[in-house]
């Protein structure tokens, strides 16, 4: 069993909850002392208890984050339920009624939880196909989706671009097919085995897998392995990690249009949404403002700087005038 206390001192609260592997225990209420900014209370929602969830990883503990000061600031009694353990375990707590709001990708939910394998190209599109498809078969409601997009995207450094010349996954399939050991890679255990990842994409540029020279690794150690290219020339990661542009990594062009979009968007179970319309009303203005740019950007503070994600969360809150510290 795993105990977090964490600490948000400028909102002056302590939030302690429990996870237990992949089983969830009932985290505590988080009394968030924030200020209304433009989101004032909500009678409908004062007094309503809401447990927000997120998987564990640094963008969904701040997606998760926002959530909860929003919905404090609503009026609402927040239960913090984020950092749970994997994209299943989530799932799994959202359906059973664990959690009541989360932050989740189209693209998971396309082809995680729906079992398509044929990814929806258009954004649009695609939020609108696992929309109307989640709430069919589960009583899932999406809502609010968000400009960013969490996509798995292939990296090189700089200075292995301009050697190389490859700027696009066609130009790394070449590299592979002509001088396989210039093109060394390293991949994240979940990317090499999901077919929205390596296996798809090797599929899909025609790349021959027996002369890949790979290397599975921990998704956190191929930002750095590739941007000193000694051990990996080429990378996977998620588009919209902050040590991208911190150590100056080049996302390749997905010029053929392989890899699925992943905007974020509010997922809820039916019966709540519809108990508590106010809440994608109240949300719909910050998913609004989470583009590539700025969810990078507050993911940097983590992962680069060494910040708290409830402390980033509450910051970009608050200088986006949504609420005010006190």
């Amino acid at each position: 069993m795993r105990t977090r206390a964490l600490r948000a001192a400028a909102l002056g609260f302590v939030a302690i909850f429990v996870l237990a592997g992949c089983g969830l225990e009932s985290g505590s209420a988080v009394p968030l002392q924030v200020g209304p900014g433009s989101i004032h209370p909500v009678p409908e929602l004062k007094g309503v208890s809401i447990t927000v969830g997120s998987k564990d990883f640094t963008e969904q503990n701040i997606l998760g984050y926002l959530i909860e000061f929003a919905m404090a600031a609503a009026g609402a009694n927040v239960r913090d339920l984020t950092n749970i353990q994997g994209s299943n375990s989530v799932r799994d707590a959202q359906l059973n009624g664990q959690i009541d709001i989360s932050y989740e990708y189209t693209g998971t939910g396309w082809i995680n939880y729906l079992g398509n394998e044929t990814p929806i190209p258009d954004e649009a599109g695609q939020f609108n196909a696992v929309r109307d498809a989640d709430l069919a078969a589960h009583g899932i409601v999406w809502a609010d989706m968000a400009p960013m997009n969490n996509t798995y995207a292939m990296v090189t450094s700089a200075r292995t671009a301009k050697e190389t010349g490859v700027v696009t996954l066609s130009d790394y399939a070449r590299l592979i097919a002509t001088d396989p050991g210039a093109a060394t890679t390293c991949v994240g255990t979940e990317f090499n085995v999901r077919q929205d990842g390596f296996p798809g994409m090797a599929h899909k540029y025609g790349i021959d897998a027996g002369k890949v020279h790979k290397q599975i690794v921990q998704d956190a150690v191929v930002y750095q392995a590739t941007a000193d290219a000694t051990q990996c020339k080429f990378g996977s990661v998620a588009a919209t990690d902050g040590r991208i542009p911190a150590l100056g990594l080049v996302l390749l062009q997905d010029d053929l249009g392989f890899f699925p979009k992943y905007n974020a968007a509010l997922v809820m179970r039916k019966s709540f949404a519809d108990a508590h319309p106010q809440i994608a009303a109240i949300m719909a203005p910050i998913s609004a403002r989470l583009t590539n740019e700025s969810i990078t950007a507050l993911n940097s503070e983590v992962d680069v700087k060494g910040r708290e994600p409830a402390d980033v969360a509450r910051d970009w809150m608050v200088a986006q005038g949504f609420v005010t510290s006190r």
